[in-house]
């Protein structure tokens, strides 16, 4: 590994740790971390602060994932290089030193990694999403069988080592980061997605009846 791999790689866990989700919410004068599930990822923006800054936070994720997925595809000579440096920026985003090494759950910016590494593995985890959303309206159910699609779907299209190391590792990660989610699944707590705004006279301004109590940073 020589100095070019070493940079790119501190780069793309830096990219990957911006908290855009803090700062768009911070402009609309919402402290996204105390507000919702305490979650900085484009989900809970979106129910505190609207569509616009959600789905700002949802592009600008999914750039640092597409950033150094694609560095990796231009910069080394390495056919597993985009998927490397992109799950560096998954791990940049979820685990932010901008936020104490806590972060979101890193679905977006993985988006992101496949766009750069295997356009058509994400569209295929994309469809999948896309479906498990219009039958299901979960985001972590939706989130958790994209994440499922890309393991197989990159064994499919792409190289079988990395789908059983980069994949699989990228399924692990998101199954982990949800697995409270699942916990409200089987408890039967878990809020469906509205494309309506929750208000403040439909909970309380600290709580998020699909997340629970805020997980703060500290």
């Amino acid at each position: 590994m020589g100095i070019q791999e070493i940079l790119l790689g501190i780069a793309a866990y830096g990219i990957g740790s911006l908290p855009f989700g803090v700062w768009v919410a911070k402009a609309k004068g919402v402290s996204i971390l105390e507000r919702g599930s305490g979650n900085p990822g484009a989900t809970n923006v979106y129910r505190e602060c609207g569509a616009a800054a959600g789905l700002t936070v949802f592009l600008l994720d999914v750039l640092k994932g597409l950033g150094p997925a694609l560095a990796g595809r231009f910069l080394l000579d390495h056919e597993l290089a985009p998927l490397i440096l992109g799950l560096l920026a998954v791990a940049g985003h979820s685990l932010s030193p901008f936020l104490k090494f806590k972060g979101g759950k890193g679905v977006s910016t993985g988006l992101g990694v496949l766009i750069g590494s295997t356009p058509w593995v994400a569209l295929a985890a994309f469809l999948v999403f896309l479906v498990s959303m219009l039958v299901w309206r979960f985001v972590s159910v939706s989130s958790l069988l994209a994440a499922l699609a890309v393991f197989v779907f990159g064994y499919v299209f792409g190289d079988p080592v990395g789908a059983v190391v980069g994949y699989g590792l990228l399924f692990v990660f998101v199954l982990v980061r949800h697995r409270s989610n699942l916990q409200r699944l089987r408890n039967g707590t878990e809020r469906k997605f509205s494309f309506r705004r929750s208000s403040s006279t439909d909970q309380p301004e600290n709580q998020d009846p699909e997340n629970g109590p805020p997980q703060h940073t500290s």
